[in-house]
């Protein structure tokens, strides 16, 4: 296929910034070795915060918080002092007769009438997040399907990572929204590497929707990772969630960071209806607003940007982590494999949509489930987000979620997905589908006039 002049011309212009290049980021092994990470992707070189010491909060954007420093390259180890606090005492979800549960993450809680204990166990039966054993568990002892780049969905678009829509996606069972953000004469727009090559609207208009369905659903906790593209301050973030409806969904931490036993079961968050949880990668600043958390101080992740199908389960982001504060947060397997597509001297990643029935599979090589067991038994508990492009293909409907369960230790039992096209799945030519070089082309050129 011959490439017209023009043409490569705007590929380089709106897809330089997904040009592929060497470039390597201090990690660890789990012994707690310090090693470095070579990748075939460039790797955000935002700034990491390290706290060092943990600040306790009090509800709202009153806290004030100290001692945070930034640090660019590698840290061996986070000197984090941990902070004592009792959380409030809360009656857990039950459903029905209007029963109430006292209890401590325990579903073998006791039923009290009328202030008198009984013997009785008392099984929940309202579901929170789709399963009635979610409630009684903590937030961060939960493994949740994360939709990569949940936003951009267009049909015959390389740059496309979903096919449904953010509320398909939600009624389907995806709890984790992820997206990266770019700032555009003073608005936080959704796009992808540029907003030439895809714009999904603004962060508002998306966040609005998300809202409608939470307000429906309001025995879920919704969590939204964000990716502060061009490193703008958080302030330009505050306003699009206040105005999307989501303010006083907002869940505020206890304290800076959040380590694993101190998050809250879902239970709390719901009766307290503060269940829309946000981190940002880069720039989030919990001293002027703690609910805007900052991720890789309570979230690490696997490997940016995957294009190796074995999908190794190591420490990349935040750089430098020892193995025990990794096992004391939250972590994301990335499972979003790409494909490195070259047009002369053009290189960029592209979601590797002939392989999604295997990637997003249960079992087999280079699956999400391979990937599962093999995080589980590396750091002991298996993945708290498990991030994938296309999570309504995989090898049945639902594969993603039944991975989730398994590593949850609960029976999916839910149908899925919202209405596919199947358009997806083209014959590759050459290692690269004809569909998406065809898009490519039309978009690129469709944009120059």
């Amino acid at each position: 296929m011959r490439w017209p002049t023009v043409l490569l011309g705007l590929l380089a212009v709106a897809l330089a910034q997904d040009s592929s290049t060497e470039s390597s980021e201090s990690g660890t092994t789990t012994d707690g070795t310090v090693v470095s990470v070579t990748t075939p992707v460039a790797i955000p070189s935002g700034t990491y915060q390290e706290f060092s010491t943990t600040i306790t909060l009090s509800d709202g954007d009153e806290s004030v918080i100290a001692s945070t420093t930034h640090y660019n390259g590698t840290r061996t180890a986070s000197n984090q002092t941990a902070v004592t606090t009792t959380s409030d005492s809360l009656t857990l979800l039950v459903g029905g007769g209007g029963t109430t549960v006292i209890g401590n993450n325990s579903m073998n809680a006791t039923a009290t009438a009328t202030g008198t204990a009984t013997n009785t166990p008392v099984v929940n039966t309202r579901p929170c997040n789709n399963y009635p054993e979610f409630c009684t568990r903590k937030y961060s002892n939960i493994t949740m399907v994360a939709a990569h780049n949940s936003p951009f969905v267009r049909k015959n678009s390389v740059a496309a990572n979903q096919e449904l829509d953010v509320t398909t996606q939600l009624n389907d069972g995806v709890r984790t929204l992820q997206f990266q953000t770019h700032y555009v004469n003073g608005t936080i727009y959704l796009c992808h590497t540029t907003c030439q090559l895809l714009n999904a609207g603004t962060l508002e208009e998306y966040l609005i929707d998300v809202n409608k369905w939470m307000r429906r659903n309001p025995y879920d906790v919704v969590t939204f990772i964000i990716g502060n593209f061009d490193y703008v301050s958080p302030e330009n973030f505050t306003t699009p969630i206040y105005n999307s409806g989501l303010k006083d969904l907002i869940y505020t931490p206890t304290k800076v960071p959040m380590a694993l036993n101190d998050w809250p079961t879902l239970s709390e968050m719901i009766l307290k209806q503060k269940r829309a949880v946000f981190f940002m990668d880069y720039q989030a600043n919990q001293t002027a607003h703690p609910w805007l958390m900052d991720q890789f101080s309570q979230v690490w992740e696997t490997p940016f940007s995957p294009t190796d199908p074995a999908f190794p389960c190591t420490q990349q982001r935040p750089p430098g982590l020892s193995e025990a504060d990794a096992k004391d947060r939250m972590y994301m397997a990335n499972h979003n494999l790409n494909l490195q597509l070259n047009l002369g001297s053009l290189s960029m990643l592209i979601p590797n949509t002939a392989l999604l029935d295997e990637t997003n599979a249960v079992n087999g090589s280079g699956s999400l489930g391979e990937m599962a067991q093999e995080c589980n038994k590396t750091w002991g508990r298996p993945p708290n987000f498990l991030l994938v492009d296309y999570y309504n293909y995989g090898d049945f409907n639902g594969s993603v979620f039944e991975v989730a369960a398994q590593m949850n230790n609960v029976t999916y039992d839910r149908n899925c997905c919202g209405k596919t096209s199947g358009a997806l799945r083209e014959v590759s030519v050459g290692g690269m589908s004809t569909v998406l070089l065809v898009a490519v082309g039309v978009q690129m050129l469709m944009s120059a006039f």
